[in-house]
């Protein structure tokens, strides 16, 4: 019987060993006492020792912890230990019999440490291009954003919000009117986020960045062969990508009345016919539109059409402006603050309590956006005690003297005086900003050109 035991433990060595020397692996076995009863042929090799086999541990590799670990019985795993120069990330274990340890095993998990930073740096890159890919897969169809990514506690605030989630639970077309950077599509995400859509697509066409020959393709989709250069096999339109979920038309005061007819079919019959097609296409969506525009307006010129605006108008949420909700600029400062320093990969300490205060009482044209913006161009300029201050805040903002008006006004300046020179300043610096871009300027102050020119003939702004 004790014949057989030795014969199988024989066998069994045997196989262990060819293992070892198989592998290419640096690795060792010790015995309770620490004397070395296995070492691979790599091994051997590397320490240029031939017959290893019987010393003790410590006299045979540099910095061995085994030893140790044959007293403590824990497994020690991604160590640095370095030997003859060399570090290497190692690993150490017990083995155990009936509880009690009766050796240990150790491996080289990295004969180099650079080896181990190398595929550390391979495997980081390789869940940023994951991470990457599931974000561009995932961007068009995904809302992400919801009612806890709208910050601020300022009445105003709270009313849309508290109205956002009553409309969230209906299935009726919302209409969002707002200024620019006021934050619509942030609404937007967040009423299909917490409807009962929010498993299925979240869909976005901005109306007024597609040329309108292109405008229908986008929407509807096109057959094979529809036009010249149409893709193969035809192409699916955002609606039908939508079906299920949720389509938002942004800036939807700028789409060409031609195609305000064909949306106005959509919204009442719910189906669909694609370019260059004939089969009608039944849709579920959720319509979400937005815009910045006076669409009542709008109809009234003729450049929006009566019917849709009606149909879109059925739920309306009324984005306030951030000078209407300054209460929520502290909270939000900071909030953009966190957001930028992490997408900058910059640590800030916070924001002066001066600066702040230049902030509040500053009468933000354009909005949240602007504010981030603002936050941004600060954080590039941080000094090393990593605190925003006045002195990293853009001229327009240090000159304003919205608060300067402190009490009564004088008996000779009236409250309309000073509403004008506060108007005024606005103006002048939305119009150097956007380098007398009138257009652009009276989209960001939320006015008609017509109004804008008004105001600019008033106070003399020409050479603006």
């Amino acid at each position: 019987m004790d014949n057989n035991n030795t014969y199988e433990d024989k066998i069994y060595i045997d196989i262990l060993h060819s293992i070892m020397n198989m592998t290419n692996e640096w690795s060792v076995i010790i015995d309770q006492n620490g004397r070395i009863t296995m070492m691979s042929k790599s091994y051997k090799e590397f320490l240029e020792i031939a017959q290893p086999e019987g010393k003790h541990v410590t006299e045979v590799i540099e910095n061995t912890r085994l030893h140790i670990v044959l007293e403590t019985g824990n497994m020690e795993v991604g160590e640095v230990q370095e030997i003859r120069g060399n570090k290497m990330i190692a690993m150490r274990m017990p083995i155990k019999k009936d509880g009690e340890v009766v050796g240990a095993v150790g491996k080289a998990m990295f004969k180099d440490v650079g080896d181990f930073f190398s595929l550390s740096k391979k495997l980081n890159n390789l869940e940023k291009e994951i991470e990457y890919y599931k974000r561009e897969l995932g961007k068009e169809k995904k809302a992400r954003y919801s009612f806890n990514d709208i910050i601020g506690d300022a009445s105003k605030t709270k009313s849309v919000k508290n109205m956002g989630k009553r409309v969230a639970n209906t299935d009726s077309n919302v209409l969002i009117l707002g200024e620019s950077g006021t934050g619509k599509e942030l609404y937007a995400n967040a009423i299909h986020n917490t409807s009962k859509r929010y498993l299925a697509p979240f869909i976005k066409i901005n109306c007024a960045a597609i040329p309108p020959e292109l405008l229908e393709s986008e929407l509807f989709g096109y057959e094979d062969g529809a036009f010249t250069g149409a893709k193969k096999g035809g192409k699916k339109g955002k609606f039908e990508i939508a079906n299920g979920g949720t389509i938002l038309l942004d800036e939807i005061g700028d789409m060409p009345l031609s195609m305000q007819v064909k949306l106005l079919r959509v919204l009442q019959e719910r189906e669909f016919t694609k370019v260059g097609g004939s089969n009608v296409n039944k849709i579920d969506v959720r319509i979400i539109a937005s815009t910045n525009k006076n669409l009542e307006e709008k109809c009234a010129k003729g450049e929006f059409r009566e019917d849709l605006y009606y149909r879109l108008n059925v739920m309306k949420l009324n984005i306030p402006p951030l000078r209407d909700r300054k209460e929520d600029i502290p909270s939000l400062a900071n909030a953009l603050r966190i957001k930028v320093a992490n997408k900058l990969g910059i640590y800030v300490e916070g924001i002066s309590k001066e600066a702040l205060q230049y902030l509040l009482n500053y009468n933000w044209p354009g909005n949240v956006r602007e504010l981030e913006n603002i936050i941004e161009r600060a954080i590039n300029l941080l000094d090393s005690d990593l605190i925003i201050k006045t002195d990293h805040l853009p001229e327009r903002i240090i000159k304003n003297k919205l608060k300067n008006y402190k009490g009564y006004p004088k008996r000779e300046r009236y409250l309309k005086d000073i509403i004008q020179d506060v108007e005024k300043e606005i103006i002048e610096e939305c119009l150097k900003q956007t380098k007398g871009n009138k257009n652009e300027a009276s989209k960001i102050l939320g006015i008609s050109r017509a109004g804008l020119y008004k105001k600019i003939e008033l106070y003399n702004l020409n050479n603006v």
